[in-house]
């Protein structure tokens, strides 16, 4: 019996840790722990000093503000719309990305991410040459339809689709490359077309990464600012998001502004919340 639990030991130190699922986590090397530590500090201090310093005993007179509600509607409603948008547009996208092969797929998927790199003034910028008045394609949409993007609530949901939409590419992407597609192909086999399969078994496949997708696309055209301030502008009622009402607001009140920055905190919070059972698990 003592030269078998010696077997079943030895057995056990070569497995990695004994049979029954303890596992003895090696200890924190101190050089890392310092660091670690102060990277922890470092994302999490601004934070605090943003509940610190916040006006508790003015912040519900700062928050039912005509000027604060106003703002938030508007985001609500144009992340809303850009996130659709992005749903309408993206998914299409992602799936020509992982299910199909063509020469030039990898540098079309490099074009498609370059949102996520890009600095959003420079996509503002790029945004006006392109569907201004005087753009590429905005003179067209102006002189033969009459529709004008530049400075309205529609540019507001063109530039956060801009910057929204390769979050969802690449979420649902990575989730087609991860289905099976041998159920796509058995459906496909079975009479249904390739539109049908895809609507009846692929996408409730994928399900979880659209969703997870959607609520990145959302998150980040709802934060906003430098694409929308260039290409729409910042107009009270008409194209103020709420980044844009926090950066108004620090020049001018700066009790607003941090009741502001709670608000897209507490949206913040939520989103993480929303994915913590997808992205904040750890094995």
């Amino acid at each position: 019996m003592t030269r078998i639990d010696a077997s079943d030991a030895a057995a056990d130190t070569l497995v990695g840790g004994p049979r029954r699922g303890r596992v003895r986590r090696p200890g924190v090397p101190l050089p890392l722990l310092l660091p670690a530590l102060v990277g922890l500090a470092f994302l999490l201090l601004p934070l605090v000093a943003l509940l610190v310093r916040a006006p508790w005993h003015t912040l519900p007179d700062q928050l039912t503000s005509a000027e604060v509600w106003q703002a938030l509607r508007l985001s609500l409603l144009s992340a809303t719309a850009a996130t659709a948008v992005s749903l309408v547009l993206g998914v299409p996208l992602a799936w020509l990305l992982a299910r199909t092969d063509f020469p030039g797929r990898g540098f079309l998927r490099a074009l498609v991410t370059l949102p996520l790199v890009l600095p959003p003034v420079v996509g503002g910028v790029a945004l006006l040459l392109a569907l201004g008045r005087n753009g590429v394609v905005g003179r067209w949409l102006d002189s033969w339809f009459g529709i004008t993007l530049p400075f309205t609530t529609a540019g507001v949901v063109v530039a956060e689709a801009f910057v929204a939409m390769p979050f969802l590419v690449i979420s649902v992407e990575g989730t087609l490359r991860a289905a099976d597609p041998r159920y796509e192909e058995a459906a496909t086999t079975l009479g249904a077309s390739r539109f049908t399969a895809f609507r009846r078994v692929t996408l409730p496949l994928i399900a979880p990464g659209v969703a997870a997708g959607a609520v990145l696309a959302w998150a980040r055209a709802l934060g906003e600012f430098g694409a929308t301030i260039t290409f729409a502008g910042n107009f009270p009622g008409r194209t103020q998001t709420m980044p844009l009402a926090v950066y108004l607001a620090l020049q001018n009140d700066p009790a607003a502004a941090i009741a502001l920055s709670l608000v897209l905190l507490a949206v913040s919070i939520g989103v993480l919340a929303g994915l913590r059972d997808r992205w904040m698990t750890a094995p």
